[in-house]
């Protein structure tokens, strides 16, 4: 229990920031040799506790965008100019959704196997860090949520699914393809937020639906132990939420570059010298 309660704390803390909460969990399965790699059926199932804050914290926004689109889409009802505004969003949100619903699906179990490999995961905290580091210094910052076109939410669509694999980052991914394409960071982060709900709650419930139909000694954790991690999960990912979104209105992402690398660097380090092993 207190190993799943660690987790779910990692799980909090990791989830928003750009620096990979999936990697995060991995790495310190192996550094503190606690139990074996939880897994990528643990952490998604985890994932729901930190949306859930997501759900909570924008639930005002959230609320209007699914009442504007089912006016709009379902019952054909005329709307203003704002609410056409997030009729719109909602759609967008659904587009950019489909690339991580589909290739998640068709690559689970590289996402349980091979996307667990510490080689892998330590290179891409690197090489990821690196274009988010450049993507933040060069981006210009003159687009809002409103000028979020087709296009623009399948290109951010297709970086969240590079979260596939531990190391990238959801949120960094999605935000760096913001930033590449004009977005200010808030933007990029609000639209990362969002994006993430479909996706995050679909391979979470997928994943406990499978968690359920099995026995826990076929699960690292049990059933209880791992609802106490998500539960730890959406409360430090709810007061993560509120520290990035003032953060970053006027700080860059440097910091969290900095510590990707490093991290990277570590763990690359360890596994040469055999200290940890893959």
């Amino acid at each position: 229990m207190l190993e799943a309660i660690f987790f779910g704390v990692i799980q909090g803390l990791t989830e928003f920031l750009p620096i990979s909460s999936s990697a995060h969990i991995r790495i310190f399965a192996e550094f503190f040799g606690m139990t074996e790699d939880p897994g990528a059926r643990f952490t998604a199932i985890m994932q729901i506790g930190t949306e859930l804050a997501v759900l909570i914290y924008f639930r005002k926004d959230i609320a209007k965008i699914i009442s504007a689109w089912i006016r709009s889409s379902l019952l054909r009802q005329k709307l203003d100019i704002d609410e056409m505004g997030l009729a719109r969003m909602g759609w967008l949100i659904i587009i950019g959704s489909l690339p991580i619903a589909v290739l998640g699906y068709l690559g689970q179990d590289a996402i349980r196997t091979n996307f667990r490999s510490l080689w892998l995961i330590a290179s891409v905290l690197i090489i990821f860090g690196v274009i988010l580091g450049l993507a933040d210094k060069f981006g210009s910052s003159n687009k809002s949520l409103k000028d979020l076109s087709i296009g623009h939410g399948i290109l951010y669509g297709l970086a969240q699914s590079l979260a596939l694999i531990p190391g990238v980052s959801r949120s960094g991914a999605t935000i760096a393809m913001g930033r590449i394409l004009g977005y200010s960071r808030e933007a990029a982060l609000r639209y990362s937020f969002l994006l993430a709900l479909p996706a995050v709650f679909g391979s979470g419930l997928y994943e406990l639906k499978g968690a359920i139909s099995q026995s826990d000694s076929a699960n690292v954790f049990t059933l209880g132990q791992t609802f106490a991690a998500t539960v730890v999960a959406f409360v430090i990912g709810y007061l993560v939420i509120a520290w990035l979104i003032r953060f970053i209105t006027n700080r860059s992402f440097a910091p969290f570059i900095v510590y990707r690398i490093a991290l990277g660097a570590l763990v690359l380090a360890l596994l040469s010298t055999g200290v940890i092993s893959s």
